[in-house]
């Protein structure tokens, strides 16, 4: 028998070198990060239409009870403030007059704050003067 022996530098090892980890771990960073962005993308877009739901929620109730009261609308702009959500709404209505004398357009805006020119909300209708 011939006895072979192997150098000690042909040895074989199991494992990664140090440039696949390295890149691996680039890879896996990459990728975080464009999760990490995906989240806060997706956290401000729920958090802007929860904002708009509840500032509808606000012009809605407004406009309810405006069609309630049985006094006719003036042509004026009033405001008011509401608590909702946790949160201080601030809305106005403004009243228009019609080509029809029997009908007023009115529209209610909420804004988050009250020197905001943004709105956040923003709902029309029109009110028919009841007839004696």
């Amino acid at each position: 028998m011939i006895n072979v022996t192997k150098p000690f530098n042909s040895v074989q090892k199991s494992g990664f070198t140090l440039i696949e980890v390295m890149l691996a771990m680039a890879v896996f960073a990459i990728a975080g990060v464009a999760l990490l962005g995906v989240a806060d993308n997706n956290y401000r877009h729920i958090s802007h239409l929860e904002e708009q739901m509840f500032a509808n929620w606000v012009a809605s109730n407004q406009l309810v009870e405006v069609s309630l009261d049985k006094t006719w609308p003036p042509k004026n702009n009033r405001k008011g403030k509401v608590e909702m959500a946790g949160r201080t709404w601030y809305w106005q209505q403004k009243v228009v007059k019609t080509a029809n004398k029997e009908l007023r357009e009115l529209t209610m805006q909420v804004r988050l704050k009250e020197d905001d020119e943004l709105v956040s909300a923003s709902l029309m209708t029109y009110l028919a003067q009841d007839k004696p």
